[in-house]
């Protein structure tokens, strides 16, 4: 199986040559693509010279700094018109280790999308503030509930994608980046019924370099969970037959009338609403109460339109 991992950087000099050294060593088969947005700090001409000294190392310069998900959306592209069997998505600051790089190879033999999870047994992030732990494991199960993700993980960038799930995706229609992005490839690839497995992988916080995480992009995530939960974002998904099959056979289980859908939405729009703004509030006042309350509200947001459209079809 050829496998292409594809690494964006900006300003990964400090990590970029031991990382992928540490890749190389673990195995040397799968090829490395990096995807610079032009670094300031020489980033790419460090990629120019590990491809010159090794051919499993191709590298993509862009004009400037375009953003996570739009690198791997070229990555994508790359791979599939190399003729490559799947790609890994792979941050290039270390906290994906090389070392769990094998397990997600291993479990791609038998599915679709593999996850390298924090959130299953054997999983974890390490030196994380208790905030940053509350973001990530309340910002999967958020997009677990209200999207019907089978995956603990929502936002894990540490994944394996085949080459038939590249092929379900709609490129041109992936708009989103950072958090954003890897759930809304997750819901695509769900979506088009891609078989989805996890392996427990260790999240260390980077050591070199400096986080891109914002609260702009903790706030594009949320918000693209509403918006593809009621069918205001499009799913970025291609009509191929497997993925027309897979839709029918979500869709036939539950056919309420138009009226009573646009009711559906709007009682779990202003469930989720109410539980963002509750996360947010707590998350400042009251942290505790947040795996208490909150989770209670998002999974209203979800049971809802499914025990209205039970009714609907009954």
């Amino acid at each position: 199986m050829r496998t292409l991992i594809i690494i964006p950087t900006y300003n990964e000099g400090d990590n970029l040559v031991r990382l992928v050294d540490a890749i190389l060593a673990v195995d040397p088969a799968p090829d490395i693509l990096v995807v610079d947005d032009n670094s300031p700090d020489g980033t790419g001409k460090l990629a120019e010279a590990l491809a010159t000294r090794t051919p499993r190392v191709h590298v993509l310069h862009r004009a400037g700094k375009l953003g996570l998900g739009t690198a791997y959306v070229e990555g994508f592209r790359y791979a599939l018109g190399h003729g490559y069997d799947s790609v890994v998505e792979m941050d290039a600051d270390f906290s994906h280790r090389p070392e769990d790089l094998p397990h997600l190879l291993h479990a791609a033999e038998t599915a679709d999308v593999v996850i390298g999870s924090r959130n299953v047994p054997g999983g974890r992030a390490v030196n994380w503030s208790p905030v940053r732990h509350l973001i990530s494991k309340g910002g999967s199960l958020y997009a677990r509930l209200l999207l019907h993700l089978p995956i603990r993980d929502c936002t894990s960038g540490f994944k394996c994608l085949s080459c038939a799930a590249l092929e379900a995706l709609d490129l041109a229609a992936l708009r989103s980046n950072g958090y954003a992005f890897q759930v809304e490839v997750n819901y695509a690839c769900a979506r088009a019924g891609m078989r989805f497995t996890e392996v427990p992988i260790v999240f260390p916080d980077r050591v070199n370099g400096t986080s891109k995480m914002s609260g702009s992009i903790v706030a594009e995530a949320a918000l693209l969970v509403v918006r593809l939960r009621l069918g205001l974002t499009p799913v970025p998904m291609r009509q191929t037959a497997h993925t027309r099959r897979a839709t029918s056979i979500a869709h036939a289980s539950h056919a309420p009338s138009m009226f009573l859908s646009i009711i559906v939405r709007l009682g779990a729009a202003i469930l989720t609403l109410i539980a963002m703004a509750l996360m947010f509030w707590m998350l400042y006042s009251y942290p505790v109460l947040v795996f208490v309350v909150a989770p209670v509200m998002l999974w209203g947001a979800t049971a809802l339109p499914r025990l209205v459209a039970r009714r609907a079809t009954e």
